[in-house]
């Protein structure tokens, strides 16, 4: 299979700042050949479920998952390596380290939603990390809100869409 990126993107890109140095990237479109690697990664990654613990009960978790360190081990499907380079070579001057982890999530239908994204504005711990969020499959709505209430951003988030969130957002 042939990833295409679509490199003009990476010079521009939608910007949302938000409170506290956190920021939103968003590029629509960025991944050309989103299907066929949908298609692959469906039979090719090992998915799991998992419960968490939400208040007094221990609940399914409504989608899939599957987590790989890429400090320590191989992407695991080709595809997934290629992005990884990229999205390092668009975000290098900012991020100052290599993506390390790749965490992907199977919502295999309109249920499969989760809870609100609550980023940590103001935790000096997790300041100037990054998360690049690649959508593939249906169109779904990536919510987000300040911990300790604010103005939420809900951005819809089609087939190809890559979301990155930094600065102070994570």
């Amino acid at each position: 299979m042939s990833l295409a990126v679509q490199s003009s993107l990476f010079d521009h890109a939608e910007r949302r700042w938000l409170d506290d140095g956190a920021w939103v990237d968003v590029r629509a479109g960025w991944l050309t050949g989103a299907d066929s690697l949908f298609d692959e990664l469906l039979t090719a990654i090992p998915w799991r479920a998992e419960q968490r613990q939400m208040y007094d009960k221990v609940l399914d978790v409504p989608r899939l998952v599957s987590f790989h360190d890429l400090a320590r081990d191989r992407a695991p499907h080709p595809g997934l390596a290629r992005l990884r380079v990229r999205l390092n070579d668009a975000y290098a001057h900012e991020l100052g380290e290599p993506f390390t982890t790749v965490g992907l999530c199977l919502y295999r239908d309109g249920s499969d939603s989760v809870a609100w994204h609550g980023d940590t504005i103001g935790r000096s711990a997790v300041e100037d990390t990054m998360v690049a969020v690649l959508s593939l499959g249906a169109t779904r709505t990536f919510a987000l809100r300040p911990r300790g209430g604010g103005t939420a951003l809900r951005i819809r988030h089609h087939h190809g869409d890559l979301l990155v969130m930094g600065g102070s957002c994570q």
